[in-house]
């Protein structure tokens, strides 16, 4: 455990100092189109090398508690996203370009909406006050060979050599750069001033912020050598938890009870990151105390369900949703889940009914896209699969494994030309590129298509040439 915890450490420690990324500049802060390009290079660094989080579920939810409290801040030019990672350790972030990624564990030990939405205006405020972009902007130049560099430290550090991802790290910046990484107390207090009044406009208690840095605190106090990097990025605690009671106890609305909560779908996101996302023998204890103490409510049969499944547990999975739906009927995520478990348990033709059902209550379902296309791949049935497949392609086209699964369904049917396109783009995801190179050529080959044979060529032409000698895989 105490390794793991080092690992994660490391891994955010030096995600935080990718906030530091440097381009010559004057004094003052980035123009709002550098900051964006180097929030695309930021976010593509931190989504290559730490897991984020695609559960619509959770994903969507914390996206839209985000653009809620973004709302009530003036008219930004930066187009925020709102992001997971896994991760147990109690951390959020902002980087340049409005992308802001908040950490499962840290979700997990919220018990209200309030408490995301503090954390999430606070790190907005940074981002609209300009206090990253200024920092870029103050450096020296810092080439992308020394990015390479830094990112090469946060890999040491996922394979668990600490000194030599520290080394490699903060050699890479310099000592005097790396003292510039924590936000100054002024820094902190404007955040979490702004912060405040957005949230409170938004409907929301600030004292949620209040309650979140408490947990923060007292993680770092109480029980544990994971220290929360939050406490270390986001300095002054105390200061900062005196300044907001002060600052509340001025405004009277900020305390008033919450106006925009969405308690559902928080209860459902907090069930998720803890069934799906946490410590799992953990979750099955306290899920299952959950059922023991509330066996009248859906949620704890929802909860303790999810983790029965990712235990491999699908018949005692399967129990947990149905009882849950008895009490909450024609709910399509427990639908979802029902049908998904029925699947793995081998149960087609119940997961077929279900899944078609959650599906047509909820037409946004990706998740019950994707396992009811694989049912009817599993029933011999490939029309209905390809099709219900492609619309979950039209959804969410980067959904993981979906082209795979595609191609597989196009080849079924004897559709060797759009088999061999979708097996293209499931290889280009995972970054090979001869691979794809491959299924793209026999795609050329075998389609006749006007249109398709144009998108084939269009993909082939973006790929990197051969070099001498190379050969494309026999596949």
């Amino acid at each position: 455990m105490q390794r793991l915890a080092s690992k994660m450490i490391i891994r955010v420690t030096v995600t935080a100092l990718l906030v530091s990324l440097i381009l010559p500049a004057p004094l003052g802060a980035l123009t709002y189109s550098k900051e964006e390009e180097f929030g695309r290079e930021f976010a593509r660094y931190v989504e290559t090398h730490m897991e984020v989080i695609d559960d619509q579920f959770i994903a969507g939810y914390v996206e839209s508690v985000g653009q809620r409290v973004l709302s009530y801040f003036p008219s930004q030019q930066l187009k925020f996203r709102f992001r997971v990672i896994k991760s147990e350790v109690y951390n959020a972030f902002a980087g340049p370009g409005g992308h802001i990624f908040i950490h499962s564990g840290l979700i997990a030990a919220m018990e209200s909406e309030d408490e995301l939405a503090g954390i999430l205006g606070h790190e907005i405020a940074h981002v609209t006050s300009r206090h990253i972009s200024q920092k870029l902007a103050r450096q020296k130049k810092i080439s992308y060979v020394t990015l390479a560099g830094i990112v090469a430290g946060l890999l040491l550090g996922a394979a668990g050599s600490q000194t030599g991802a520290q080394a490699l790290a903060y050699g890479t910046l310099a000592a005097s750069q790396s003292a510039e990484l924590a936000y100054s107390r002024e820094n902190e207090l404007e955040a979490d001033e702004k912060g405040l009044h957005s949230i409170a406009a938004a409907g929301y208690n600030g004292y949620g912020l209040v309650k979140i840095l408490k947990k923060m605190r007292n993680r770092e106090w109480f029980g544990t050598k994971q220290v929360p990097t939050y406490l270390k990025t986001h300095p002054a605690t105390e200061d900062r938890i005196l300044y907001i009671d002060g600052w509340m106890a001025d405004n009277k609305s900020a305390l008033r009870p919450t106006q925009a909560s969405n308690p559902r779908g928080f209860i459902v996101a907090h069930t998720r990151v803890l069934a799906l996302y946490t410590d799992r023998q953990l979750a099955l204890k306290t899920l299952k105390r959950g059922v023991d103490e509330y066996p009248e409510q859906a949620i704890s049969h929802y909860g303790y369900g999810l983790v029965l499944a990712r235990s491999g547990k699908y018949d005692q999975a399967i129990e947990h949703f149905e009882t849950a739906l008895r009490i909450r009927p024609f709910d399509p995520y427990l639908l979802g889940e029902l049908g998904r478990a029925q699947y793995f348990e081998g149960l087609y033709r119940p997961a077929l009914n279900n899944l078609e059902a959650a599906v047509k209550i909820f037409p946004e379902f990706a998740d019950g896209f994707f396992y009811l296309g694989r049912t009817y791949q599993q029933l011999g049935m490939y029309p209905e699969a390809v099709r219900y497949l492609e619309e979950l392609f039209d959804l969410a086209p980067r959904y993981p494994r979906l082209s795979y699964f595609l191609g597989n369904a196009h080849g079924k049917l004897g559709q060797l030309g759009q088999a061999h396109y979708y097996l293209a783009l499931y290889y280009l995801k995972k970054g090979e590129q001869e691979t794809a190179r491959f299924h793209l050529q026999r795609a050329q080959k075998a389609e006749t298509d006007p249109v398709n044979k144009d998108r084939i060529e269009d993909l082939l032409s973006k790929l990197k040439p051969v070099k001498p000698g190379q050969k494309n895989p026999r596949r």
